[in-house]
């Protein structure tokens, strides 16, 4: 069958638009089931992803609708100097169908869905991008995200893009900036909740809606990589009192509550949720590879123990 733009249309439009409903219901980290049951288009179901990393639902003839990086996947899918992703090649034949499908993507300049799995079964959603370039020698397609403005969206779609226009591109490199950043957030968090149960390891809270992830070692240092064990599950309440040296954590997982704070009389917030903790062990994740790693917390309580001192 030759490929309809209409159809081809419609279909990427409805694509987008379940999208924002899903992310409006799950926040933009979604679950492999959901995006896995997809949705009905003119009475056909409309997975968003399959098997491979490349993946066309049958309601497609000829390009792919999505690309995956799945978490702990055996391709090295990275984002390169120019901070554009580079997506690797189904296989090393340049010449397999789904290569074929996403060079036809980026010659006909169609949106797709980028997924990538940020913790096991879970994927963060960025859409429309783009196959700009393609690498034969290095296995790769260049992607890049862009706005839901592109005329590509539009119904009477296929209006090209100059490939030369700097605005474009430094749109696009912008745009896919601002999903990486996302994605390395939403990465850290997603693997700390998990290896901590999905529980605030001072207070063991259980409510997904109010845990954060905490750096040890703040991500603006050139130390605080983004690692589980750079990290620690908090409740809001307490990642701020941590945030701002209130509490404090030993080498030896045990929770220290500023000496000030502790001869502070105030409500019952200070005295259960502040004071109460004092002395108590930290609730450590399950996995020992997994536990805050000792130099992470050796820096970390030397700020707190500053700012104790500073308070003396």
């Amino acid at each position: 069958m030759a490929f309809a733009p209409l159809h081809d249309t419609r279909v990427r439009k409805a694509t987008f638009d379940w999208l924002t409903q899903q992310v409006s219901r799950h926040g933009d980290v979604l679950p492999w089931k959901v995006l896995s049951d997809g949705f009905q288009f003119d009475g056909v179901r409309v997975p968003l992803v399959g098997p491979q990393g490349i993946f066309k639902p049958r309601v497609l003839e000829e390009v792919p609708l999505s690309i995956t990086t799945v978490y702990g996947g055996p391709y090295d899918d990275s984002f390169g100097s120019e901070g554009l992703l580079r997506y690797r090649y189904r296989g090393t034949d340049p010449n397999h169908a789904d290569n074929r499908g996403l060079r036809a993507a980026m010659q006909r300049r169609l949106p797709l869905v980028y997924l990538h799995g940020v913790a096991e079964g879970k994927y963060l959603a960025a859409w429309p991008v783009f196959v700009v370039a393609d690498n034969p020698g290095a296995y790769t397609f260049t992607v890049a995200v862009d706005d839901v403005r592109h005329p590509g969206l539009a119904d009477d779609a296929q209006a090209p893009l100059s490939t030369g226009d700097e605005a474009e591109f430094a749109r696009r490199a912008y745009s896919t900036a601002v999903v990486r950043v996302r994605l390395h957030q939403r990465a850290f968090r997603e693997r700390v909740l998990d290896a901590y149960q999905h529980q605030c390891a001072f207070c063991r809270l259980r409510h997904q809606e109010l845990l954060d992830a905490a750096h040890l070692i703040p991500d603006a240092n050139p130390e605080g990589d983004p690692l589980v064990t750079n990290g620690v599950a908090l409740c809001a309440l307490h990642h701020a009192a941590f945030d701002k040296y209130f509490i404090g954590i030993r080498p030896d997982y045990v929770i220290e509550i500023r000496p000030d704070l502790l001869d502070e009389t105030d409500g019952p917030t200070l005295k259960h949720a502040i004071q109460g903790l004092h002395l108590k062990p930290l609730t450590l994740p399950r996995r020992r590879e997994n536990r805050p790693e000792v130099r992470c917390l050796e820096m970390r309580y030397e700020l707190f123990q500053r700012a104790a001192e500073s308070r003396g």
